[in-house]
């Protein structure tokens, strides 16, 4: 049996959240480069919300978050 482990509010260096950055690990993402190109399939994931994928669809596209 693994513990849960608090891994942060960010993922590859964008603020989304605990439970989004969770999610996107438990998922098997690392990095930026690594999420599908359409970010709404992220949305399945429990722990991702709109909010998190406007903020990873913006540090995509080199905008301020």
């Amino acid at each position: 049996m693994s513990s849960a482990q608090d891994r942060g509010p960010v993922f590859d260096g964008v603020k989304i959240g605990r439970p989004a950055t969770g999610a996107l690990l438990d998922a098997g993402y690392r990095t930026l480069a690594d999420l599908p190109k359409l970010l709404d399939e992220l949305l399945t994931l429990h722990g991702v919300g709109p909010r998190a994928v406007r903020l990873l669809d913006a540090a995509r596209r080199g905008e301020p978050g």
